[in-house]
């Protein structure tokens, strides 16, 4: 069990667009939406969750034409959310947006983020503590995984935000801009390259 909260830790703290995606929003338009944000984000999350528990994602993955689909529309997303990430400007918004992009934002970002899919396929398929009890290991993991996932998207949220009150110069913010969709565009090559 402790193997499987560290993976947590270790695959969830890492930049993907859910993080810095919160991070930005929380920066952008500050906690309160932020909160919005990250509602959205987990409730997709555990919607990606159930979909690899039951098998459905695999089913749908294992469809050649519905599985490159899915894959254009995550990588074009992704590289669109990145490009608007770098190219933000001088201002760390991350997301440049006449309104935040609360709760239905968050769970759709999740939907095509690779990385929620790649996470929980190795979460749910290794790590076993208790194969004798299945039902039992599942419904643990599902609560170990949400403490953990949430106490780092709150630090996450909590960065964006002190982050977006500090008076930063043009360079620093444009190279913190770069910097995090580079982190979105690896991590996501490298999600995407695993499955």
């Amino acid at each position: 069990m402790v193997s499987f909260v560290a993976a947590v830790f270790l695959l969830i703290i890492t930049p993907g667009p859910g993080v810095l995606s919160l991070a930005g929003v929380g920066s952008a338009y500050g906690m309160r939406d932020g909160l919005r944000y990250l509602t959205g984000l987990f409730i997709g999350t555990n919607v990606v969750c159930l979909g690899v528990i039951t098998g459905l994602a695999a089913l749908l993955l294992a469809q050649p034409g519905l599985r490159t689909a899915l894959t254009l529309v995550s990588v074009g997303y992704l590289l669109w959310l990145a490009l608007r990430i770098a190219f933000a400007g001088r201002r760390i918004g991350f997301i440049e947006s006449p309104r935040p992009p609360g709760i239905r934002g968050g769970l759709l970002l999740q939907a095509v983020n690779p990385k929620a899919y790649v996470v929980n396929t190795t979460l749910f398929s290794g790590f076993a503590f208790w194969a004798e009890q299945p039902g039992l290991e599942i419904a643990v993991k599902l609560v170990l995984l949400n403490g953990v996932w949430i106490a780092i998207h709150l630090l996450w949220l909590w960065a964006g935000v002190r982050l977006g009150a500090m008076n930063l110069s043009d360079l620093v913010q444009r190279s913190i801009n770069i910097g995090m969709a580079a982190a979105m565009l690896i991590v996501v090559a490298l999600a995407a390259w695993s499955a």
